[in-house]
């Protein structure tokens, strides 16, 4: 039996036996497989010793599907590089000589200067394209890994889960034989060209792609998604409007959004593996990944998954997938011709003699001659997936890093668990000699918003402000903070002790956070009750639901935008002290108060336990502007239809030229008038969006793709020329970074202000 059939049944991950039948020689009889091995590709035999194991992982396979997951896994990476990793921006995220405070995995990462960081992104995105190339293969992955890991730990506000599994498959296919098919190396070098590759090479991948759909799978299991709190706002989205013709958005949300992605995550790795499902799981999943692609903005993750979908398909499936192809394709298509070399990475069975009646009967081959070096590389195949099935489970040894989290969030594959929302953000400074108090805005030195949900950068940002605020006649600073989160639409509450000085505070990886508060758990059945509130209020009234431990106390600002602001308790007794009055009101349950606007109060927790109440308030402000602008819109209706008899004022004239379908907003003097303005053509710009064509958003999306990369090129050319042969004179350097920033006309012409900021939205 040729060697291509005699390993084609043996894959892990039920690689087939119809294909292996369909090309062995007629004249040779295939033998009857197990049930076993029909399912799972190996017998029972291969995994009853370990010289059988190390023989089953290093058995020769097809190279062409892995040489195709290379190809796609660099040319997504490459992409990868100028948008989620930065290359883009990057002048904006390492700012050379500013005041930054950084959030690495270890505190002794910095960045480089500016101009050798464009390189270190360089030398990514080479190895990225000689990954997809095939090309110098081996040294464009440590090219790609090294420093993908190294602005990977560099950023832990960037560390996410998907990021983890770039740099996991990254580091996998360092390891592997992925250049054995349709690569420049096999041109370079005929004796790897098509050659086979070791069976651990699959087995790894489609383990690392199965652990994280099903671990992802188990997580979910939390009592926060099975019922329905951890992503409720996605139900709202456009994309499950075919879903809300026939349920209501609530049904949606736990049945669509959270019970159906539990059970894809669960089940998504065992669908793919056999392959009587395999094709449900290919529909179910491409859906699953392409929808996620619009939800969230997770960059090449969606594209990625899907990528990986094929790896569990038989290995030579894009022989016969290319081998539609037209004739005079071929030239420029991966190989279809079934037949691969042999490669010494593979542990061959021993061919033995027989005699002429021996030749009669199937052949029984001689187990393979195992080399070190495949003892080896078995080793390492088992130890990694002990090391990924342990891994997310080893939060009991990261402990410093559980804030209402699971430990290092990144590694986890807890993806989407969570939703938080923040409602009182405060830091809080005192001079280390002079005892003055002070206030800092938060987010201050700091391009990003994590810190405000992990301990770990608590503690770094704290020591960053430390050492920053000492040039502002601050001395030996202390720094508090008083940050309030909503975890899955439950209470706000505080996440860290507001009275400990986050700076001489203590903080290890390895014990717990002593000054976390304690999610309060016991209060997430109220979740049943705000929905009831909530659904008996009307649209201009909001409310927020506060809850706080013995001891301490909430300090709030009403704005005078919020009018008729109350407080209802819902649990425990509060103390409600308004500042400028000097009066103090105790609340039992059940018991509420107005509290003024414009001014101070403090609501301290008085009770044993916790303490649960609500802000109730309309935003008076924003009110009184949609009511001017439905009297606004009514008015221009009327002029429109012709059935408006009286003249219009000089300020309510610009209204008949919008009416008329001109752009009247440079002559409206009227505030009023003009935000209305703006308002509707912002409307109008927004549904012409929606209402755009398949061609028309392609067109849109590969603008705003071309520009984006036309800028991180640009700036990584003027980066190279600056590190060899220096810096050119002021001028010329501002000059090549307009050019560089230059955007197409329309989003230029379309840079219109936030509409929030104009109207001036107070916050409680």
């Amino acid at each position: 039996m040729e060697a291509r059939d005699a390993i084609a049944g043996a894959l892990v991950g039920s690689d087939g036996e119809e294909q292996a039948a369909q090309e062995a020689p007629k004249a040779e009889k295939t033998p009857t497989k197990s049930k076993m091995e029909q399912l799972f590709g190996f017998k029972r035999e291969d995994l009853s010793s370990w010289q059988s194991l190390v023989a089953l992982l290093n058995r020769p396979t097809d190279p062409a599907c892995l040489g195709i997951f290379r190809c796609l896994f660099g040319m997504l990476m490459a992409i990868d590089i100028t948008q989620e990793r930065g290359l883009s921006h990057l002048d904006y995220k390492y700012l050379d000589g500013a005041p930054v405070c950084r959030f690495p995995l270890f505190n002794f990462l910095q960045p480089l200067p500016m101009d050798w960081m464009y390189l270190v992104y360089m030398v990514m995105f080479l190895g990225a394209l000689g990954i997809m190339l095939g090309c110098f293969y081996r040294l464009s992955c440590l090219m790609f890994i090294s420093t993908y890991w190294y602005i990977f730990f560099l950023d832990k506000t960037a560390w996410n889960n998907h990021s983890y599994l770039y740099g996991l498959i990254g580091f996998q296919l360092t390891l592997m034989d992925g250049n054995r098919y349709w690569s420049i190396d096999g041109l370079r070098r005929p004796s790897i060209r098509n050659a086979h590759v070791p069976l651990w090479n699959y087995t790894l991948l489609r383990t690392q792609i199965f652990l994280v759909y099903f671990i992802a799978g188990i997580k979910k299991l939390d009592a926060d998604w099975v019922e329905g709190y951890s992503m409720s706002y996605l139900a709202h989205h456009w994309l499950f409007d075919p879903f809300k013709v026939i349920l209501p958005v609530e049904v949606v949300s736990l049945l669509v959004v959270h019970g159906g992605g539990l059970v894809l995550d669960l089940t998504a790795g065992y669908l793919l593996f056999f392959d009587a499902t395999r094709p449900y799981a290919f529909f179910f999943v491409s859906y699953f990944h392409c929808m996620n692609s619009q939800l969230f903005s997770i960059g090449m993750f969606s594209y990625t998954m899907l990528a990986t979908s094929p790896l569990f398909c038989y290995p030579d499936w894009p022989r016969r997938f290319f081998g539609h192809f037209p004739t005079f394709l071929k030239p420029v298509l991966p190989f279809t011709s079934p037949d691969s070399q042999t490669s010494t990475s593979c542990a061959y069975p021993e061919s033995q003699s027989t005699s002429r009646e021996q030749q009669e009967t199937p052949a029984v081959p001689k187990a393979p001659k195992l080399r070190f070096k495949h003892k080896l590389r078995a080793v390492f195949a088992i130890v990694y997936i002990i090391e990924q099935l342990f891994l997310p489970y080893s939060h009991f040894i990261t402990q410093g890093y559980n804030n209402w989290t699971n430990g290092l969030y990144g590694y986890s594959w807890d993806m989407m668990v969570h939703s938080r929302s923040h409602q009182h953000v405060k830091i809080t400074y005192k001079d280390g000699k002079t005892g003055e108090i002070g206030y800092l805005n938060p987010g201050v030195f700091t391009q990003s918003k994590r810190w405000k949900d992990h301990g770990d950068m608590l503690k770094q940002y704290a020591t960053c402000l430390h050492q920053f605020l000492p040039r502002y006649n601050i001395s030996d600073p202390e720094i508090y903070f008083d940050i309030w989160v909503s975890i899955n639409e439950r209470f706000q509450q505080r996440i860290f002790d507001p009275r400990v000085d986050i700076v001489r505070a203590e903080w290890s990886p390895f014990k717990p956070n002593p000054w976390l508060m304690p999610l309060l758990v016991d209060l997430s059945p109220w979740r049943n009750k705000f929905q009831e509130i909530e659904g008996s209020l009307d649209n201009q009234t909001e409310i927020v639901f506060i809850a706080d431990f013995p001891g301490l106390h909430l300090e709030n600002f009403v704005s005078e935008d919020l009018g008729n602001t109350s407080i209802h308790v819902l649990q425990g007794q509060v103390s409600v002290e308004v500042v400028e009055e000097k009066k103090n009101h105790t609340l039992q349950p059940g018991e509420q108060m107005q509290v003024p606007a414009g001014a101070y109060h403090k609501v301290y927790t008085v009770s044993e336990g916790p303490s649960c109440y609500m802000y109730i308030y309309v935003n008076t402000t924003e009110a009184a502007l949609q009511e001017n602008f439905t009297k606004l819109f009514e008015l221009q209706e009327r002029v429109r239809n012709g059935t408006e008899t009286e003249p219009l004022p000089p300020e309510l004239q610009p209204l008949i030229a919008a009416a008329d379908g001109d752009d009247a907003e440079v002559n409206a003097t009227d505030p009023i008038v003009r935000l209305f303005l703006k308002r509707q053509r912002r409307m109008k710009e927004v549904k012409k969006r929606r209402e755009a064509g398949v061609l028309e958003r392609l067109e849109r999306f590969a603008v705003k793709k071309y520009y984006t990369i036309r800028r991180g090129f640009l700036m990584s050319a003027i980066a190279m020329r600056n590190l060899a042969v220096g810096l050119p004179p002021l001028e010329q350097l501002t000059r090549e970074v307009a050019f560089a920033n230059m955007k197409e006309p329309q989003a230029e012409a379309n840079q219109d202000e936030r509409l929030k900021d104009e109207v001036g939205h107070g916050e409680l």
